[in-house]
């Protein structure tokens, strides 16, 4: 599964992650701030593909604007997106 990055300072950034995508990230920063939130999910074929994380500062309207202009769904050929 890849985690894509909108805003903050990694933003555009990916990476890849094994199991479930964490509702943060990071998932233990070892502080009370976290930096990203878990926005939408793509999935194929029932699987996790890839999860969008965005940074706490944004609304959900800008990231909305920005997941669709990266068009992560069909880049990842998702069957179905899932916002958190």
């Amino acid at each position: 599964m890849r985690a894509l990055f909108i805003g903050g300072t990694i933003d555009n950034s990916e990476v890849d992650l094994d199991g479930q995508p964490p509702a943060q990230y990071p998932e233990n920063a070892g502080g009370d701030t976290q930096r990203y939130r878990l926005f939408e999910t793509g999935r194929r074929d029932g699987e996790v593909a890839y999860a969008v994380y965005a940074a706490m500062e944004m609304t959900d309207a800008e990231v909305e604007r920005v997941t669709a202009e990266r068009e992560y769904a069909r880049r990842f050929s998702a069957d179905e997106t899932v916002r958190q």
